[in-house]
This record gives C-alpha cells, sequence and structure tokens, in this order.
C-alpha cells in the first residue's frame, strides 16, 4: 500500500437520508479535479451480504457495478459525479467481512489464535479498504460510513478508521460529519443541539470531526456557525453550511464556495496538483436548473404507492439519467410516477406526456397496467423506452396483439401457451436450491448491435462507442470471455449492464421477426445461444419505440449521458404536447 496514501472518513449524524452519499461524491469529484486519484468505499453495517435480496422500497434501489455487484445505490452517486466505474469491492458490508473471516478460520489461516471482534475484525476492514485503494491506485480513499453515529454495528468501524489514523499518521485521516439541523415550525429556529450531540456520539469512538457539513433547508447563518465551532471545538471555516437545492449536481460548486477542497487539502497536509477545470459541468447543473424547454413524460411502476422519497430512491439511476440526457441538450424532464396497479382498474388511458417510460421490476405486481402503458405508446405513438421488464412485457403486448399469441412471461404464469419470455435452463436450477443472491445475470455483457438500427445510430454517434470497444479489448485478454460472447472482428458491440433471470424466448424471435418487430441488438454466448438486448419498431412505423434487456441507466454520467436516454429524450421532445 502507498505509505503516502490519505483518507477521509464522511459519517452521518442526527438520522440517515441526510445527504452523506452526496457528500462522498462530491468531496470526491472536488479531488479529483485537483489532480489527485480518488477511491470511493460504501461501508454498510448490516449483516447482508450485499443490497440484492432487498426490497427497493425499504433501501432504495439495487445499483449493479460492473463486475456483477448488487450495491447500495451511493455507488451508483460515486459513478455519476466521478464519471468512472466502481467494483463491487468498494462496497464492505458486516455480511462480507464476517463471512471471510469465518471461512479464513474454517481453513485455519489464523494459525490456531483465538479469532476475536480486536484485532480480526478491524484488520479485515482495513484490508479490504486497501484492496480496494491498491486496486485503483488512489492517491485519497473517501470512505461513506452507513447508518448514523451511535449504531452499535458501526462501532467496528470506527475503530479501523482510529487503526489507520495510528498506521499513517493523524495527518493522513480526516473526519467528515454530515449532520441535520432541523427548523421547528412553532420556533422558526434553526436547532444545533441535534449536531451537538452527534459530535458528542462520535467523540466517544475518540474521533472528533475536522469538518462538519450542515445540511438543512436552508442556509447556516453565522451565530450557528459559531455555536457548533464552540461545541465541536473547531475553526468556524470548517463548518459548511449544504442547503436543500434543486439538483445534486450544484453541491459540489456550493462546497467550493467555501473552499472545502483546498481545507481538506491543507489538513491532509497536500496541495492542488492541477487547477480545476469545470466549465462543462457548471453548464450541465445550469441547464438542469434553467432549461429553455420542457418535456413530460410518465414513468409506470409499481414503487408509486410508497411515499414521495421513497419513490425517487426506487427509481434514483433512471431518474437521474432523463436529468443527464436532458441537460445535454437543455432540456428540462417532468417525470410523473404513474402506478401500473391502477392502470390494470381503467378501461381507457388519456396520457397527457411526451413519452412514456416503463422501468424494471420483479413479480406480478401491476404487470397487466404496465401492458397496458405500452400498448397506449405503440398505437398511439408515444415516444417509448423500456428497460429490463420494460422489453419483456413490450414483447408480450407484441406478441398478444400483433402476433395474435396467447403470450406471457413464465415469471408470472408457468402454463401459458406461448412462453415469449422465459427462464433459462440454469437459472431453474438456481431457483430450485432457494439460491437468489447474486444469481442473475448480473454486470456488464457485450451486445452485437445491428446496422441500420436506432439503436445503432444512438451508440455510433456517442463517445461510448469507442470506449466500449477498448474495454472489450480488455476484457478479451481477461478470463471475463464469457461476458462477451461470440465476438467477429467487424461486429460493432456495445457493454450494459444487466439485473435479471428471463430472457427472449429464442423460439419465438423468427414470428416476432415476421410481424415487424426488430431485434437490434443480442448477446451472442460461448454456447450459441443467443439472448435479444435490444428491441425496436422500424422509424416508418413508429417515432420512437426502443426497449432493452439491460441497465442503460447505470452507465449514464452528467457529463456522459446514456445513448439510449438521449435518444428517447430528443424523441420526447419532437412530440413535445402543446
Amino acid at each position: 500500500m502507498k505509505k503516502e496514501r490519505k483518507f477521509i472518513l464522511v459519517a452521518g449524524g442526527v438520522m440517515s437520508g441526510v445527504g452523506k452519499g452526496i457528500t462522498t461524491a462530491s468531496i470526491g469529484k472536488i479531488l479529483q479535479d485537483y489532480g489527485f486519484k480518488i477511491s470511493t468505499v460504501k461501508i454498510d453495517p448490516y449483516i447482508n451480504y450485499d443490497a440484492g435480496t432487498l426490497r427497493p422500497t425499504e433501501h432504495g434501489e439495487v445499483f449493479v457495478t460492473y463486475d456483477g455487484g448488487e450495491i447500495d445505490q451511493d455507488l451508483g452517486n460515486y459513478e455519476r459525479f466521478l464519471n468512472k466505474k466502481i467494483s463491487k469491492d468498494n462496497n464492505i458490508t458486516t455480511g462480507k467481512v464476517y463471512k471471510t473471516i469465518i471461512k479464513k478460520e474454517r481453513a485455519g489461516e489464523y494459525l490456531g489464535k483465538t479469532v476475536q471482534f480486536i484485532p480480526h475484525v478491524p484488520e479485515e476492514i482495513i484490508r479490504r479498504i486497501n484492496l480496494v485503494a491498491d486496486k485503483e491506485d488512489a492517491d485519497i480513499v473517501v470512505i461513506e460510513l452507513g447508518g448514523t453515529i451511535g449504531d452499535f454495528e458501526n462501532i467496528p468501524y470506527l475503530f479501523a478508521m482510529k487503526s489507520l489514523e495510528k498506521t499513517f499518521g493523524k495527518d493522513s485521516v480526516t473526519y467528515v460529519l454530515v449532520t441535520y439541523l432541523p427548523v421547528l415550525q412553532n420556533v422558526g429556529e434553526m436547532k444545533t443541539k441535534p449536531t451537538q450531540q452527534s459530535v458528542r456520539l462520535l467523540s466517544q469512538n475518540g474521533i472528533y470531526p475536522d469538518f462538519i457539513i450542515c445540511r438543512g433547508r436552508e442556509e447556516l447563518d453565522e451565530p450557528r456557525k459559531k455555536k457548533i465551532e464552540v461545541y465541536a471545538n473547531i475553526p468556524t471555516e470548517n463548518v459548511i453550511s449544504a442547503p436543500d437545492i434543486k439538483t445534486i449536481y450544484r453541491v459540489p460548486l456550493n462546497f467550493e464556495k467555501e473552499d472545502l477542497g483546498k481545507k481538506i487539502l491543507e489538513k491532509l497536509n497536500l496541495k492542488p496538483l492541477k487547477k480545476p477545470e469545470r466549465k462543462f459541468w457548471i453548464k450541465a447543473v445550469n441547464n438542469i436548473e434553467k432549461p429553455k424547454n420542457k418535456i413530460k413524460i410518465a414513468m409506470v411502476g409499481k414503487y408509486v404507492d410508497i411515499g414521495k422519497y421513497s419513490i425517487a430512491d426506487s427509481y434514483i439511476s433512471i431518474i437521474e439519467a432523463l436529468k443527464h440526457a436532458s441537460a445535454k441538450f437543455n432540456i428540462g424532464v417532468e417525470i410523473e410516477m404513474i402506478d401500473s396497479k391502477l392502470l390494470e382498474k381503467n378501461k381507457s388511458l388519456n396520457f397527457n406526456f411526451d413519452g412514456i417510460l416503463i422501468p424494471g421490476g420483479f413479480g406480478a405486481s401491476g404487470v397487466e397496467g404496465k401492458i397496458k402503458a405500452i400498448e397506449y405508446a405503440r398505437k398511439d405513438k408515444i415516444p417509448f423506452l423500456g428497460l429490463c421488464y420494460g422489453l419483456q412485457l413490450a414483447v408480450v403486448e407484441y406478441s398478444r396483439n400483433i402476433c395474435n399469441l396467447k403470450a406471457h412471461t413464465t415469471e408470472i404464469n408457468k402454463k401459458i401457451p406461448d412462453s415469449v419470455i422465459d427462464v433459462l435452463p440454469e437459472q431453474i436450477e438456481i431457483l430450485k436450491n432457494n439460491n437468489y443472491g447474486a444469481t442473475m445475470r448480473l454486470g456488464e455483457y457485450a451486445a452485437i448491435l445491428k446496422k441500420g438500427s436506432i439503436v445503432y445510430e444512438l451508440y455510433k454517434t456517442s463517445s461510448r462507442l469507442k470506449k466500449d470497444k477498448s474495454e472489450i479489448e480488455s476484457i478479451a485478454k481477461s478470463e471475463q470471455k464469457f461476458r462477451l460472447g461470440k465476438l467477429k472482428k467487424d461486429d460493432i458491440a456495445i457493454l450494459e449492464r444487466h439485473r435479471h433471470r428471463y430472457e427472449v424466448n429464442p423460439k419465438y424471435t423468427e414470428t416476432l421477426e415476421k410481424h415487424g418487430l426488430i431485434f437490434s441488438g443480442y448477446h451472442h454466448r460461448l454456447d450459441n445461444i443467443k439472448l435479444m438486448e435490444f428491441i425496436e419498431l422500424p422509424k416508418e412505423k413508429h417515432p420512437f419505440f426502443v426497449a432493452t434487456q439491460a441497465h442503460p441507466e447505470f452507465k449514464s454520467t452528467l457529463l456522459k449521458p446514456s445513448p439510449l436516454f438521449e435518444g428517447f429524450v430528443k424523441a420526447c421532445l419532437r412530440n413535445k404536447k402543446n
């Protein structure tokens, strides 16, 4: 490991959901702009091995990494801010830590020693942090600790950070506390007492914050800053105001108004390596906040009746991908969540939207409502984008209404005559053994694109094509060839991420094609099975009807939007209702 490596711990006080993930991503972005190699690590203290079996309604979206990790949604923000791929190893959970320790103990790797909480648990945590940092050759590692200060499950991780401080020196570790300052309606005054309690709880672990990020509805005023300064015993200038804003991408710019980046570097005994260049970032943020045009999109999903903020967390990558594409064209996007379960009860649809998007999902709830929305988009020529389950249900809808098949997915009806969407044989065996975690088709897979198709043209004009080609060449040299499948030299292929079990049944592709559906991309497996990755309708029949088996939203960033989302947003603008 690098002796000069630096570490930043971002912890939260008062309550969860105050913005630790955005703070971590923003600090990483700022320091990256100053020329440093940044690695980000998310610590989730739960005993689950990963986020794969957690409900989106409870924990938020499950983000998928390029190497097949099912991860907490915060890693998605890291990727979107840093514009870099992040591995599943960048997510540490208590489940992973203890599983590794027990496995080593069973294998006799502790040489007969008694395995104890101290030192073995903190040592495994530190090993995992440095493993990631070494792999990325990081100068600075920004670590987000999930939960809040005072949670019992956070104790081993705080102990590990103190061990890092002891190993590398005090000027190599910086502590950032993100806290919330409520404003009581009956008083109208911003209260600092919860922040004071958070500082006290943190100090019980021998850790004192170097910086306090003060979240709140409004900016923090000087009297409140002074109060926190006295209680936390840190300079006023290290108490940073973080008020509510229109877009999360404004956060690093706001932090830099108070020179947070330079202050952190000074604490770490570092100097900037270059002058930040942020004009493209600033332009994109301004476009989000003050767009010239606006479009209205219906997102038809099942996680809609769970509260405003839970909805946003459940579909966060899709929402952000729409913002990325919209910012590029200076278009404002208004997203209205439509409950697919309610659509099942409605006999007629009267959508006043510029586009319809069907996100991924699992299970039978609201499926017929989604199919009804897809039929509406197809018949009324409303721009349509389907993601994962959205592709599968678009195939079901087309099979029923155009091919006259008694069609469905076997995920819903195992006895349907025409199983146009079916589970792969190897997945059947997995399900028989009740194995659900990390058993789907996960991570990046190559898709061969059909020349002349809408999808081909979208990726061809994107900077992504060149980058994907380089990464494909890299994968070809590794042991991950199954992710590429069978590629010929003249094939145009791209990489997108996946998280699903069911596929378009190859038995029906010829019938669907004869009736006008275009399969514009497929993954050619090493065993010669072709898995359909993209479908579309011809331009002359529909302005934009495209769906993918993948999750392109996971690779979209503010400066490099997903090509599919770009095409969808532009089509929506052309279709804009007066």
